[in-house]
């Protein structure tokens, strides 16, 4: 017997715990439950659509429901669903490694798979660490690591302790270990207090001379290439990446590559850190890796790094981490499938296109009165919510201000997810253009609700 929607809303608020959700407030509400989804559109019990107008948490590229994406998880379970990856292989997560090693930037020749964002993160700090007691020359003093204010890298332990959204991260810090913090390249609210027109990216100028002061005891920097996503979709000067890449490289420390938001074609080249032409040490990706369809990630390293964790096994040398589901076949097969399309359907460069038409909305919501700052890169972008566009005073947190907003545009079609007062909108690399204006014109009618109240 099939549940009635009366009983799903029911078992929604009685037994699902949802992610950053205040779940008084949400079991108070009529939740939206979705049900189905077709291109770059989802609907719900009530036979309503709404533009995924987030990607499903950032992480679909190419819409619902793509045939040659289904077609890839269908054959493959007439092979097999899941083989563990623990001292044996299988054929299309070998199939995956040998595509992402010939996409990533050079020397990146290694890959480690796991399930998520988080764990590819913690994987990256976990070699780090475990890399500096076992190089040919060791430098166990190394155990440190530096991540920018506002960082955010997942919700495990050791990312938390990277993470800099007091908001998230300040309960947990009895359980965390010391990070040194730069400076984040937050132009509009500059931690610095200078004005983006005449500094000369001074932020990067800290993390540099934090970097040499702290050579000795830095395993590595950890950082999101081009843009911070959770920290507001904070995007950093041109030239910064490529500063982190020559400071680290200078002074022995390794750099970690976080681009599990930002990579993917997300930015409008398949990795962000290709822009700058900077080759890091570690390069994290998961989201859009499988194309938004099942849980997948993978950290890329050198061959410097992979040589240091090999020796006999009575040496210990191996790197003990793992997961169940690591290189699992189903994930594998759809992430294969997504990357052959971004090569062979020109994705990558209808992102230039779709991202033009977004600034042009977000020029016009930028005009509105409680609009403080519009920032974009590629089809990423967070608008600003001020209460006072001359003081850059921000809302009281109680208004929930950038909830208003989507709680607006959902009325009218489209799903957002604010971070704060920061709203973000970042569709689908494969929206169609005639979708995307739909919903830069929910968007900015939203704002205008909000800002100009009746």
């Amino acid at each position: 017997m099939e549940a009635t929607r009366e009983q799903l809303e029911q078992w929604d608020r009685e037994h699902i715990w949802h992610p950053f959700t205040p779940m008084q407030t949400y079991a108070a509400e009529r939740p939206l439950i979705v049900q189905r989804a077709e291109g770059c559109m989802l609907q719900d019990l009530d036979g309503k659509w709404y533009i995924d107008g987030v990607s499903s948490l950032w992480c679909n590229v190419h819409g619902h429901r793509v045939p040659e994406l289904d077609e890839a998880i269908r054959s493959q379970l007439d092979q097999v669903a899941h083989s563990t990856l623990l001292g044996v292989s299988n054929v299309p997560a070998i199939k995956l490694a040998r595509k992402l090693v010939e996409l990533a930037p050079s020397g990146l020749d290694h890959v480690f798979f796991s399930d998520s964002g988080a764990t590819a993160v913690e994987v990256a700090l976990k070699m780090a660490f475990q890399f500096w007691r076992q190089c040919p020359v060791p430098r166990p003093k190394k155990t440190k690591y530096l991540a920018l204010s506002r960082a955010y890298h997942g919700d495990t332990l050791g990312d938390v302790s990277l993470g800099g959204v007091e908001h998230f991260h300040a309960l947990f810090a009895p359980l965390l270990f010391q990070t040194i913090r730069a400076p984040s390249p937050y132009c509009y609210r500059c931690p610095l207090g200078l004005e983006r027109r005449t500094c000369q990216v001074d932020c990067a100028r800290a993390l540099e001379d934090l970097v040499r002061t702290h050579r000795e005891e830095l395993a590595a920097v950890v950082v999101e290439p081009l843009v911070q996503g959770a920290a507001g979709m904070i995007v950093a000067p041109e030239g910064f990446l490529r500063r982190v890449r020559e400071v680290t490289a200078a002074n022995e420390v390794l750099l970690i590559a976080d681009e599990v938001a930002v990579g993917i074609g997300r930015t409008g080249t398949l990795f962000a850190c290709e822009q700058e032409g900077v080759v890091p040490d570690f390069l994290c990706v998961a989201k859009g890796l499988t194309g938004g369809y099942l849980p997948l990630a993978a950290t890329l390293t050198t061959g410097e790094v992979y040589r240091a964790f090999l020796g006999r096994p009575e040496e210990n040398r191996t790197f003990f981490h793992g997961h169940t589901y690591t290189g699992n076949p189903l994930g594998a097969a759809v992430a294969l499938a997504t990357l052959e399309r971004m090569e062979h359907c020109g994705v990558l460069a209808g992102v230039a296109e779709r991202a033009a038409l977004l600034r042009r909305h977000l020029d016009r919501i930028a005009e509105l009165p409680c609009v403080g700052d519009v920032r974009q890169k590629g089809l990423m972008a967070g608008i600003e919510l001020v209460a006072d566009r001359g003081t850059k005073q921000p809302f009281p947190a109680a208004a929930r201000t950038g909830h208003a907003v989507c709680k607006l545009a959902r009325a009218h079609g489209a799903l957002l997810r604010p971070l704060g007062d920061v709203v973000v909108v970042m569709p689908p690399l494969a929206i169609d253009l005639s979708l995307l204006d739909r919903l830069g014109e929910i968007v900015h009618d939203s704002f205008r609700e909000v800002c100009s109240p009746r």
